[in-house]
C-alpha cells in the first residue's frame, strides 16, 4: 500500500508510516536479542560476552548497506514526490546494482579480516575462539541483510511501510524458534544461535523480494532501466555514500567503545552486551520514527512543500523527545529486571555493572532522539553530508572522553561521555537548520 505523504495532517501522517517501520525495527532486535538472551542464559558468560560484541561489529557492518539502502531510498523518495515514476525506476536500478557490488566487497571484506577485526577490539583470549566461531555463520547473512533492506527502502519510498513489517515478523518468530531449537536441544553453542538468525535473515530477504516481483508492478524496474545512467548514479552514491559513512562512523566510534570496554574484563563486557541490547530496543522506536521522517522530508521536499517540512518537524521533535523522556523513566526504574533477562541474577558483580549503565547513559535517550531526528531531516533534503559532520562531532567527543578519563575515573565516563557527545551534536544540528528550511525548495 503506497502513502502519500504530501497531503494531510502531518502528525497523522508521519506516525501512521512510521509506526510499521517502529514495530519492525523492535522485531529486527529480536534477532540478537535471541541470541543475547539464549547465550547469557544457557551459555554462560563468555558466551554473552562473546555474542556482545559480535553485535557491535556486526551492526558496524550492516550499517554500511544501511545507510546505502537509506541514501537510494531518499532519491526514490524524492521522484516519487515528484510524481516521475519512470525516474523512480530507473534509480531503483541503478541503487539495486551500486549496493549489491558493495554487499558482495562487504561480505569478502569481513571474512578476510576476522581476525584483525577481534584484534581491534581487543578479544580478551577467552572469548576468541567462541567469537570467531559465531562470525564466519553470521557473515553468511550480510548480502540477506542487503536484499531485504534494499527492497524495504525502494517500498518505503512509496510510502508503503507495512509490507516490510510482515516478513519480517515472521522472520523473527522463526529466528527465536531455531535459537532455542540449535542451542538447548541440539547443542550447537553459539555457532547454533548464529546459523538460526542467518537462516532467519535470508527467509525475509526472499520473501519480501518475490513479493516486490509480483505484486509491485508499479516500482518495479524493467531491462531497460538496468542501463548506467551514470548523472542518476552520481546522485544516488553522492546520497548514499554519505549516509553509508555517516551510519559506518556512527558505529565505528561505538565499535571503539566496545574495546575499551572489553579491556575492563569478561564481567564488564556481559555487563555491556546485555545494556546494548535494552539501548537498541529501548530507543529503536525514536530511531524509526526518524526514519519515517526522512522519507516524509523527502516527498515533500520533492512536491515543494517545504512548509509542510517546518511544520513536521516541530510535531517530530515534540512526539519523540516526549517518548524518549518516558522510555529513559522506564529503563532507569526497571533497570534490574531488564538487565535479569540476559543475565543470571545470581551474577550480582555483572548485573552491578550493567545498572549503573542504564541509570546513566539510560536517563539521556532524549539526547538520541534528537540526534536521529536531525539525521533524517539533513538526508531528507539530500544533504547527509551534514548528518556526518553530526555523527563525527557525537562520536568523536564520546570517544576522546571516554579514552581519556576511564584510566582515572573508571567505567562511568565511558557512561557519561555517550549522552554529551548526543548534546554536542544536536546543538550543532540545531544551529545549521535555519538556513535549509528558509531556503525555497
Amino acid at each position: 500500500m503506497e502513502r502519500d505523504l504530501t497531503h494531510g495532517s502531518p502528525a497523522r501522517s508521519m506516525i501512521l508510516f512510521s509506526l510499521p517501520l517502529m514495530a519492525g525495527n523492535l522485531l529486527q532486535q529480536l534477532y540478537n536479542l535471541a541470541d543475547t538472551w539464549i547465550a547469557g542464559r544457557f551459555l554462560g558468560q563468555t558466551a554473552l560476552a562473546a555474542v556482545g560484541s559480535a553485535f557491535t561489529l556486526m551492526t558496524l557492518l550492516t550499517s554500511i548497506l544501511l545507510g546505502l539502502c537509506m541514501g537510494a531510498g531518499v532519491v526514490i523518495s524524492r521522484f516519487y514526490g515528484q510524481g516521475d515514476r519512470e525516474m523512480m525506476r530507473r534509480s531503483a536500478a541503478n541503487a539495486f546494482l551500486l549496493i549489491a557490488a558493495a554487499a558482495l566487497l562487504l561480505t569478502l571484506v569481513s571474512y578476510a579480516l576476522l581476525d584483525e577485526a577481534m584484534d581491534l577490539m581487543r578479544i580478551p583470549p577467552e572469548v576468541r575462539f567462541s567469537l570467531r566461531t559465531y562470525l564466519k555463520i553470521i557473515f553468511a547473512g550480510i548480502p540477506a541483510t542487503f536484499l531485504y533492506n534494499y527492497f524495504a527502502s525502494v517500498m518505503r519510498s512509496a510510502g508503503n511501510s507495512l509490507t516490510p513489517l510482515w516478513f519480517l515478523m515472521v522472520s523473527a518468530i522463526v529466528n527465536i524458534v531455531l535459537d532455542i531449537l540449535m542451542v538447548t536441544v541440539f547443542h550447537l553453542g553459539v555457532g547454533g544461535a548464529a546459523l538460526a538468525t542467518v537462516l532467519a535473515q535470508w527467509l525475509s530477504a526472499t520473501g519480501i523480494a518475490a513479493y516486490f516481483f509480483i505484486r509491485c508492478p508499479a516500482l518495479t524496474p524493467g531491462k531497460r532501466h538496468f542501463t548506467s545512467d551514470w548523472s542518476l548514479m552520481r546522485r544516488i552514491a553522492s546520497v548514499s555514500a554519505l549516509t553509508s559513512v555517516q551510519q559506518s562512523v556512527m558505529n565505528f566510534g561505538i565499535l571503539m567503545i566496545q574495546s575499551l570496554v572489553n579491556s575492563f574484563g569478561v564481567p564488564v563486557m556481559a555487563a555491556f552486551a546485555a545494556g546494548v541490547k535494552i539501548d537498541a530496543f529501548a530507543y529503536s522506536p525514536a530511531q524509526d520514527f526518524a526514519g519515517g521522517f526522512a522519507t516524509y522530508v523527502a516527498q515533500n521536499r520533492g512536491a515543494g512543500r517545504m512548509d509542510r517540512v517546518r511544520r513536521g518537524f516541530l510535531i517530530a521533535c515534540a512526539l519523540s523527545l516526549s517518548f524518549c523522556t518516558a522510555v529513559s523513566v522506564l529503563v532507569a526504574v526497571f533497570a534490574r529486571p531488564l538487565l535479569c533477562l540476559f543475565i543470571d541474577p545470581a551474577a550480582a558483580q555483572v548485573l552491578e555493572i550493567g545498572m549503573g549503565y542504564l541509570r546513566s547513559e539510560g536517563l539521556c535517550y532524549a539526547g538520541i532522539g534528537m540526534l536521529f531526528l536531525l539525521y533524517a531531516t539533513w538526508r531528507g533534503l539530500e544533504k547527509a553530508g551534514m548528518s556526518v559532520v553530526l555523527t563525527v562531532i557525537s562520536l568523536g567527543l564520546r570517544v576522546l572522553l571516554a579514552y581519556t578519563l576511564a584510566p582515572e575515573l573508571g567505567l562511568y565516563a565511558i557512561w557519561w561521555a555517550i549522552p554529551v557527545g548526543w548534546l554536542a551534536a544536536d546543538i550543532t544540528g540545531l544551529l545549521f537548520l535555519r538556513r535549509p528550511f528558509t531556503a525555497r525548495a
